[in-house]
């Protein structure tokens, strides 16, 4: 498996960042998530952190080194994310549960899986076309070509208005969708609704398709924060492309076939340490990340052949 990846992170005009994002590879299956704690709630940035967390635990433990069911374990890595968040609550006997969106998704097997609760969203774009988008979990996106009720019309209006995510005293619902067969530079896009919010579906596909990922993200996340003026909300982006095996070109990117059986690399932070200062994600920390695992993956070779 190779695949190419470009994420980034900005505050915007808010006093933290709450939103989360990482990513996880063994051999055979990529992990891809991103969490946009909600604000209105206690402690956001601990509800996205630990969803993350949670996924990436249960990838690390059940993909060895590839998922037995990618859709199963997305749906039940996501609530047991839910479920972590109720803990931690009820441990720290908190009136109110942090909360969070989340959407997900898997490579393996040259497809695409992925699942979501909020209106954090997944994009695909190939060639020229969106294939696939996911639909929020608001009441806007419920009712669009609808007839809407008039008890419902001021939910209409405000986009921010979720019937759904983790961390919610109901049980969340979550969404899944696969296997999409993927294609050599077919490219998905991962973001919080501070990019969506203020940029349109046509820009971001447009984007994503006439420029390479390493120069639509940042575009993308500076018209976002441009849009949004002086309130925005939290920008955060992920974007990786597809490169099927036959595509072995030498362009910049992440092989896994050199990879070991139970080798696990993660830029996800393993634990809550540090967090009040991770407002900013920029590239130069996603570039220590990656080269931290690249060194694990290093010394896990030499040990295998000693």
């Amino acid at each position: 498996m190779r695949f190419s990846v470009y994420q980034i992170s900005r505050k915007g005009g808010r006093d933290k960042n709450e939103d989360r994002m990482g990513y996880c590879y063994t051999r055979d299956c990529g992990l891809f998530a991103l969490a946009d704690g909600m604000g209105g709630h206690p402690e956001g940035e601990v509800a996205s952190q630990l969803a993350l967390q949670t996924l990436a635990a249960i990838f690390q433990r059940d993909a060895r080194p590839q998922l037995a069911d990618p859709l199963r374990f997305l749906h039940e890595a996501l609530m047991a994310g839910h479920h972590q968040l109720l803990r931690y609550a009820t441990q720290r006997a908190l009136t109110d549960t942090p909360r969070t969106t989340v959407v997900a998704c898997i490579l393996q097997g040259g497809q695409a899986y992925w699942a979501h609760c909020g209106d954090s969203r997944l994009y695909l774009v190939r060639d020229d076309k969106l294939m696939a988008r996911t639909r929020d979990h608001s009441y806007s996106e419920l009712q669009q070509g609808a007839a809407t009720p008039p008890a419902l019309l001021r939910e209409r209006l405000n986009r921010n208005v979720l019937f759904t995510c983790l961390g919610s005293p109901g049980k969340p619902v979550i969404d899944t969708t696969g296997p999409l067969q993927l294609q050599g530079g077919d490219r998905l896009l991962l973001c919080s609704d501070g990019l969506w919010g203020t940029v349109s579906d046509a820009v971001i596909t447009e984007q994503l398709c006439t420029r390479q990922i390493a120069d639509a993200v940042p575009e993308l996340v500076e018209q976002a924060l441009r849009n949004g003026g002086p309130k925005c909300d939290n920008v955060s982006v992920m974007a990786m492309e597809f490169e099927a095996a036959e595509d072995g070109d030498g362009r910049a990117g992440i092989s896994t076939q050199s990879l070991g059986d139970e080798v696990f690399a993660s830029t996800i932070q393993a634990s809550m340490a540090g967090t009040d200062a991770a407002d900013e994600l920029d590239e130069a920390e996603i570039e220590r990340s990656i080269r931290e695992i690249n060194e694990a993956i290093r010394r896990s070779s030499e040990h295998k052949k000693n």
